[in-house]
């Protein structure tokens, strides 16, 4: 390792990959805790100027004017911050150490636990057929969701985009309204986290509660109990730490369940509801591939599997038309009769027969398989590490986190839209003496979607954290080797997989040098 943000990455994130592999029960949220007090250096007071990604303009859903602080009315609310602090409880002050960290980083965390959770493949039926987890029906078995990485990549995009619209749309308010902290208010108040000079009204906490809790009921609606709960401690944090007094809490919320509204509505029309495609769309996949001399891939598993989600390629982008996604497309793998194939599949095969300690290592550390919160996940966490050393606002780490899973639900729509234009077939299906050192994903080969997620990842993190692009490259790089070295990808799909990361990265930075943030 090179440096100490590749350093910080095997340290902390290879305990969360095992705890997440071995024991799923348990909660991330709860074992990573050593975050620092949100305490910004910088707190973007302009940040209510910045674009937006579904609001039309950062006021478009209207909020209140709150009560003048030298009401009756807000001195009950003061009363009622000392009430609580007057007879706190170690709970209680062990949520204000949780949750002082920034809501972002918490509820990114949160969702992480839920993808790992969910990350588990359907068991199949007697007869040998497989059994589609159902939105219309969670409870069901098979539970909804199966959250695999491209589920995962559009689920933290979501998430992240309606988190930034609505702290954008925060800041718009609390500029326009101005209201002191009660801090501010009343100078007798104990203040239990870092003092802000923003305005309180609306609490950013509110706002990002209020959001986050619709959008993840979308998503993991069998997990509502945890979620409010979670949304509960994030509400009682604020207003006991003496941060908000209960009005610009509940401002908040209200104003982030209504940007969350709009981006629920966008959901149900991506088109992700309908990738998992058909038996007619699965075997015309597979004809069409044989028809052009080459050979389809076929799932591994027994019984046979279904492909994963073979029209997710053509789910809608935050930023890229179809027509991008076509035009960013890699060339054909080589043909699975050529000569390069061969070479190829030999250096497999080598890799198969190499047990070294080095390469066992980065395979385990980016397997990212059933169980874990995927590879998309595991750069929210790289990037939650290297986000909590700079100091940055709730609304700049919603900002950057944003940039960074809308980048890669773009690399899961174009690299699925490479893997089943191509359909080319995996290593050990090539020849059944290759023996894998981690799981063979249920798709097919190229290009390689750690090697996809992890070149936008890095693309996306150098652009906004330059001084560690060194890093971020070398982890990269690294995970894509992992897919070789585990015997589960051809070079061709790794090397081109980080080409098109790099192209769906840089839409996302594109954006990010006209967002108003810089």
């Amino acid at each position: 390792m090179k440096n100490s943000i590749t350093k910080t990455a095997y340290t902390s994130l290879i305990a969360l990959f095992l705890a997440c592999t071995y024991s799923c029960s348990d909660e991330i949220t709860e074992r990573n805790q050593e975050f620092h007090a949100l305490n910004p250096s910088n707190i973007d007071a302009l940040a209510g100027t910045w674009k937006t990604y579904l609001l039309t303009t950062p006021d478009e859903f209207p909020l209140d004017a709150p009560v003048a602080t030298t009401t009756p009315a807000y001195t009950r609310e003061i009363n009622e911050i000392k009430s609580y602090q007057a007879s706190i409880t170690e709970e209680q002050k062990s949520i204000i150490k949780y949750w002082s960290a920034g809501g972002v980083l918490r509820w990114n965390e949160i969702m992480r636990t839920l993808v790992a959770r969910h990350n588990r493949p359907p068991y199949q039926n007697e007869d040998g057929t497989y059994p589609a987890p159902s939105a219309a029906n969670p409870f069901a078995n098979p539970q909804f969701p199966f959250s695999n990485p491209p589920f995962a990549a559009r689920a933290y995009a979501y998430v992240s985009a309606a988190q930034a619209d609505a702290l954008i749309a925060a800041w718009h308010y609390k500029k326009l309204y101005n209201r002191a902290a009660p801090y501010t208010v009343d100078t007798n108040l104990q203040v239990l986290i870092p003092k802000s000079t923003l305005p309180a009204y609306p609490s950013e906490d509110g706002v990002l509660s209020g959001v986050t809790v619709e959008l993840l009921k979308l998503l993991f609606p069998t997990e509502i109990a945890y979620i409010d709960g979670k949304a509960d401690e994030e509400k009682l944090y604020r207003i006991i730490s003496g941060a908000n007094v209960r009005s610009d809490v509940e401002a908040g919320i209200g104003l982030g369940r209504k940007i969350a509204a709009k981006f629920i509505a966008r959901a149900a029309t991506d088109g992700a509801g309908a990738a998992i495609g058909t038996p007619e769309i699965w075997a015309q996949l597979e004809s069409t591939t044989a028809a052009k001399g080459e050979t389809p891939w076929i799932s591994l598993e027994s019984p046979k599997r279904p492909p994963m989600l073979p029209l997710f390629g053509k789910v809608k982008s935050f930023l890229m038309t179809p027509e991008m996604v076509v035009a960013s497309r890699p060339v054909a793998p080589p043909s699975t009769k050529s000569e390069q194939f061969a070479k190829e599949l030999a250096e497999v095969k080598a890799f198969s027969k190499d047990a070294s300690k080095d390469h066992i290592k980065i395979v385990t550390f980016w397997a990212d398989g059933v169980g874990t919160y995927t590879p998309p996940g595991h750069w929210n966490a790289i990037a939650a590490e290297t986000f909590a050393t700079q100091d940055y606002s709730e609304v700049r780490w919603a900002r950057n986190m944003a940039l960074l899973n809308i980048a890669m639900m773009d690399a899961a729509i174009s690299c699925w839209d490479a893997k089943y234009t191509y359909f080319n077939p995996r290593p050990s299906q090539m020849d059944s003496s290759i023996k894998t050192t981690t799981g063979v994903p249920n798709f097919p080969a190229y290009v390689s979607g750690h090697s996809t997620f992890s070149g936008a990842a890095c693309t996306v993190l150098s652009h906004i954290v330059p001084s560690q692009s060194e890093s971020f490259k070398s982890m990269a790089k690294q995970a894509s080797d992992s897919r070789m070295f585990g015997a589960i990808h051809y070079r061709s799909d790794c090397e081109k997989g980080l080409i098109l990361g790099e192209t769906v990265g840089n839409f996302a930075v594109t954006r990010a040098t006209t967002d108003g943030a810089e």
